[in-house]
């Protein structure tokens, strides 16, 4: 069983470099967000091409390293509307030139209000940005991968899935975060919260994200993989019956911290998979 890194927590370096990080830390895939990651390419919006991607994901492969998913973190809901036009069309930019990197996924979560009694409105503008993007995902065969976060829109299983319902494409999928469905009020029952959150999600999971939480000074602080109170095992033995051999990406940890939490994905999934095909 493979694991996978986000790029960027091994520093931002000319994208050469960071291929030949990636690959001496024994990472077979990656989450890349360009403009966190690399150092020596202008990434501004009207940058990407054909040619780019082929040249950045030529210099992974040839590492032995896949670009799974990139990482197009922008909000959708901004009630700016340069800056929103900006973002919606930064992520269809993606969305176009995504598979000449060598990746099929683009992902993001979408925004945190800024006001709660704009929230009708911080939703309208997310539905208007999803029909554009799921237009341009199903034009180029790519899929857009939704992530929930605390403070965002979309914080929790629920919301995801309502969203989901209401963009029924074949080219919306879910980026699964264990952590960013916990906040102070759940975490006890986080058992719970996050079985449920594979009930709803799991047939549409592209991706996960493996970081851990643990209580402290009476809120969540996320850590490394197996350093937290998160039952991963009960975690890889859902995501193993519903996605087999699916990306996971580790998030949340330093560079010192990767080998360790590396092994402990790859032990848990592995395991997981043994007691799924009993």
């Amino acid at each position: 069983m493979s694991v996978g890194i986000l790029a960027h927590l091994l520093g931002k370096l000319p994208y050469r470099q960071l291929a030949e990080k990636v690959a001496r830390h024994d990472f077979p895939y990656v989450q890349l967000a360009l403009s966190k990651a690399i150092s020596d390419v202008d990434f501004s919006l009207g940058k990407l091409s054909p040619g780019l991607g082929n040249e950045i994901g030529g210099a992974f492969a040839d590492q032995g390293v896949t670009i799974a998913v990139m990482g197009c973190y922008a909000s959708l809901i901004t009630l700016d509307d340069e800056e929103y036009r900006h973002n919606v069309n930064r992520f269809k930019e993606h969305l176009r030139n995504a598979r000449h990197f060598g990746a099929t996924i683009v992902a993001t979560e979408v925004g945190s209000p800024v006001n709660s009694a704009n929230e009708s409105e911080h939703w309208r503008r997310l539905d208007r940005a999803l029909e554009e993007l799921v237009e341009e995902a199903e034009r180029w065969g790519v899929t857009i991968g939704l992530e929930a976060a605390q403070g965002h829109a979309i914080d929790s299983a629920e919301s995801l899935a309502r969203t989901i319902e209401r963009h029924p494409s074949s080219s919306v999928w879910v980026v699964f975060d264990a952590c960013n469905l916990l906040n102070r009020t759940n975490f006890k029952d986080r058992d719970r919260v996050i079985s449920e959150a594979i009930r709803l999600l799991g047939p549409r999971i592209v991706s996960v994200h493996a970081k851990d939480a643990r209580e402290q000074d009476g809120g969540v602080t996320a850590v490394a993989a197996g350093q937290g109170q998160i039952d991963y095992s009960a975690i890889w033995r859902l995501l193993e019956g519903e996605k087999p051999h699916g990306f996971v990406t580790l998030e949340g940890v330093s560079e010192e911290q990767a080998g360790s939490a590396g092994l402990f994905v790859k032990e848990g999934r592995e395991r997981a998979r043994r007691e799924v095909q009993r």
